[in-house]
């Protein structure tokens, strides 16, 4: 079985999707600390030819927390944010199809930030036909208290993981003979983004996998996301 684990990230790039795809068993990670400047709780989208940051408001609390811990601002206004998607894409090609999901996504009421964000990646792999099973870290038998290369291992191991696949970013953080001592064949996935016409604009790549989706509709992002990426030496 193919394994592969990730923080949870709120409208993420379509290289988070093609991981997900990539994977028998996706474990999404709730009690792992939040960070800060990280992507969690935003992303990007185009507007008027260049990426712009949207984000989710948080309420004022520790960030040593665990993201299932922390919660989205009261102050957070979900009307503000999907009018910024309409102005963005309105003229989009496929935004008729598009912006329902969106709003479904935005307007979901869950002030958790791990619901919140759970929500919207259940509901763009079900748009996508994307078939992986995901997990939720804290319900999986391990001893939560490991950190890093033993955390993952041991999830494999609790999983009856063959092979764990990970962004080529944690090349750098895996040891391959570790994870083979350990049973576990580790691979990395290259995610792949092809150029798309932005409105006749020079392409902005990497993108919230909104902006694939105003662009190129749901059978083609589902396309782009089910045979996309590639896997890379170790």
């Amino acid at each position: 079985m193919h394994v592969a684990i990730m923080q949870p990230y709120f409208l993420p790039y379509i290289g988070y999707f093609q991981l997900i795809a990539s994977a028998d068993l996706f474990v999404l990670y709730d009690n792992i600390k939040y960070t800060k400047k990280g992507w969690i709780n935003r992303n990007r989208f185009l507007r008027d030819g260049a990426d712009i940051t949207f984000t989710l408001p948080l309420k004022a609390d520790s960030d040593h927390l665990d993201v299932v811990r922390r919660e989205i601002a009261l102050s957070f206004n979900r009307e503000r944010l999907l009018q910024q998607f309409r102005g963005a894409y309105l003229r989009a090609p496929h935004f008729d199809e598009t912006f329902p999901l969106v709003e479904r996504i935005v307007c979901y009421e869950d002030n958790g930030l791990f619901g919140y964000i759970c929500h919207s990646i259940r509901s763009l792999c079900e748009h996508l036909s994307i078939g992986t099973a995901i997990r939720i870290s804290s319900a999986l038998d391990v001893d939560h208290g490991l950190r890093a290369q033993e955390r993952v291992l041991a999830i494999c191991a609790a999983l009856g993981a063959s092979t764990y696949i990970n962004p080529p970013g944690g090349m750098g953080l895996y040891d391959p003979a570790a994870f083979a001592r350990h049973g576990t064949e580790l691979r990395f996935l290259q995610p792949s983004i092809e150029p798309y016409e932005q409105f006749g604009q020079p392409f902005v790549a990497a993108l919230s996998i909104v902006d694939v989706l105003m662009f190129n509709g749901r059978d083609r992002t589902s396309a782009l996301v089910l045979d996309g990426g590639r896997h890379v030496p170790c």
